[in-house]
């Protein structure tokens, strides 16, 4: 069968992504993992791994080359939260030494939605379901 994952590619931060990820949302884990042999240039130790994030899988890749460019916030995972204090605690923690890029609050096609880069230049819409 074809499938398509998302993949996302890091220049050194992709363990430190994973962590922070698998800590803040639920049902959030380490599917495979598979090491450099030896860190990359950037000091990434991730080959490939797939991580379960809320039941969807994703690729994480820290690139050995130095790239010119990173993520952008026309690619983004958006996440429909359960609860106000659950969106609010994503984002608060997703946020921490990252971007906002919409404050929470009241847009019309939600009545609580935020949306920010985190500190990995990962984008991230956070929803009230």
């Amino acid at each position: 069968m074809t499938t398509a994952t998302p993949f996302l590619m890091f220049q050194g931060d992709a363990q430190a992504a994973i962590d922070l990820y698998t800590g803040i949302l639920p049902g959030t884990r380490v599917l495979h993992m598979q090491r450099h042999p030896a860190p990359t240039s950037n000091g990434g130790t991730v080959m490939l791994a797939r991580v379960d994030i809320c039941g969807r899988e994703f690729l994480f890749s820290d690139s050995p080359p130095v790239h010119a460019f990173t993520f952008t916030p026309s690619n983004s995972i958006f996440v429909d939260c359960n609860s106000r204090e659950e969106l609010e605690r994503f984002f608060t923690a997703l946020s921490q030494d990252g971007k906002v890029l919409m404050p929470l609050d009241n847009y019309g096609f939600s009545s609580h939605f935020g949306w920010l880069n985190d500190r990995f230049g990962v984008s991230w819409q956070l929803n009230l379901a």
